[in-house]
């Protein structure tokens, strides 16, 4: 007999299968995933509103849709969860911020859209820093998102609500996006996958500069087959993005099996000399054996980032001087962190931001020749471990000070600046029990085989599989 915290721990695609074939209903499957988060999430905060009634609704209509034998959608019956700066038709979204506490769309974000439209129900709108600035999940409007191995530690951010719910059961699946490192940094503190696709792979819309191609939307769940499933709904053409991709995203929810003997892989443990807790580079060092059991030749090799820190922190100065709108709206609602960021973005002069674009465009080239030699990159997504999580961010790694609240992030914000799509996968753990996610660069757009490859690693490695202890 399956119990409730047995369907919880199911992934999406035997939840879905079994949904489809009678052998559970979506009612039951609510029921289980509901039962959890009354149980849990008082203590984890990991979902900040809560629409369990209108939930149900849905999932029992999903159920009479079954039964009259309607055409059903990829996701149908399925619960999910939507991070807190994706618009959602009728249920609060607040961005994290005080400002918009009571603030409930009229419409969806795409990616909510397609969820909807693929059959999935949205149970409620997971935890974010304010505005998503900061890998560290804590905001003045519901506070801080506890990481379910440790709740004295941090879950990362700002994804950092979702990556809660997925690991402890609350949703199988749960939307995301990156800027930094947003959805491959909670990914690695909370031992699930987070993926950070090519800029344009998911639409994205409304948006302020919808030519951005540093911020992106992106899946998050348990397993590897579960994020690749979740991107074939997310992915897709959209003509209110203007840097969406044309290709069909149908072919990401096909089987992830390869076999990888002879493909070559660079390994960096640093990527290029950035400052790593020793635990880190401890829990990597313990997987490279993985990599070459599944018969993978690896290099130690890293492309030249140089030029990275400058291109990232000038072109989020630049989005996030547009929060000055918002700072002469509301004086005093903004944290401190947005004003620094919000007056380096001021303080722009035309020359720096044109040399950031120069910039950028060198360091793409680079790594496109480095990505010709290797199919994939190996490196750490994050440099420290979980931390206490009354510390708003990490001010020293390794005796190397941080000049900034994102010069702790490097190891994500030096890849986005590529961007190549990337994924955090469950590594292994620290000796006090804390998870280490190992992050995966592949060619850009590429996706495909990115999955396969990290299929392939969790598959043989089965770190995933370690539930918190709460859980």
């Amino acid at each position: 007999m399956t119990t409730g915290d047995d369907l919880c721990f199911q992934s999406a695609r035997e939840l879905l299968r079994r949904i489809r074939a009678k052998d559970v209903s979506a009612g039951e499957v609510m029921a289980a995933h509901l039962a959890r988060i009354e149980r849990l999430n008082p203590c984890l905060n990991a979902i900040v509103t809560l629409h369990a009634d209108e939930a149900v609704a849905s999932a029992r209509r999903a159920d009479e849709a079954l039964a009259r034998g309607d055409a059903l959608g990829p996701l149908h019956g399925l619960p999910v969860a939507h991070k807190d700066l994706f618009l959602t038709r009728g249920m609060r979204t607040t961005f994290g911020s005080p400002i918009f506490k009571d603030h409930v769309p009229d419409l969806d974000s795409i990616v909510v859209e397609r969820q909807r439209r693929a059959g999935a129900i949205a149970v409620g709108k997971t935890n974010v820093p304010e505005f998503g600035a900061g890998s560290q999940t804590f905001n003045t409007v519901f506070g801080s998102t506890r990481n379910p191995y440790d709740d004295s530690k941090t879950c990362g951010g700002s994804s950092g609500g979702a990556a809660v719910a997925l690991a402890t059961g609350m949703v199988p699946l749960a939307d995301g996006s990156d800027l930094g490192g947003s959805l491959r940094n909670p990914a690695s503190f909370c031992n699930v996958v987070g993926l950070r696709p090519s800029p344009g792979r998911v639409p994205q819309w409304p948006s302020t500069d919808p030519w951005d191609t540093l911020a992106v939307s992106g899946p998050m769940a348990r397993t590897v087959a579960d994020v690749a499933l979740y991107l074939s709904v997310l992915a897709g053409p959209d003509a209110r993005d203007p840097v969406s991709l044309a290709e069909d995203a149908a072919l990401f929810a096909e089987p992830l099996e390869r076999d990888f003997a002879g493909t070559r892989v660079a390994w960096s443990d640093d990527l290029g000399g950035l400052p790593i807790e020793p635990a880190v580079r401890t829990v990597l060092a313990s997987q490279r054996h993985a990599f070459a059991d599944l018969g993978c030749t690896i290099e130690e090799a890293e492309p030249d980032l140089s030029g990275t820190d400058t291109v990232f922190q000038t072109l989020r100065g630049v989005a996030f001087a547009s929060f000055f709108a918002v700072h002469q709206e509301h004086p005093g609602a903004l944290k401190d962190t947005i004003l620094w960021n919000m007056e380096a973005g001021r303080a722009l002069t035309g020359a720096q931001v044109a040399r950031a674009v120069e910039l950028r465009g060198a360091i793409f080239a680079r790594m496109q020749a480095f990505m010709e030699r290797f199919e994939f990159l190996i490196a750490p997504a994050t440099q420290v471990v979980p931390f206490p999580i009354e510390q708003p961010y990490v001010t020293e790694i390794a005796g190397v000070p941080m000049d900034n609240y994102l010069d702790w992030m490097r190891s994500c914000s030096s890849i986005t600046v590529t961007g190549h799509p990337a994924i955090s996968v469950p590594c292994g753990f620290t000796r006090e029990g804390l998870p280490v996610g190992v992050q995966i660069i592949a060619r850009y757009r590429n996706e495909r085989a990115l999955l396969q490859f990290a299929h392939a690693f969790e598959q043989h490695t089965k770190v995933g599989l370690r539930r918190p202890p709460s859980s």
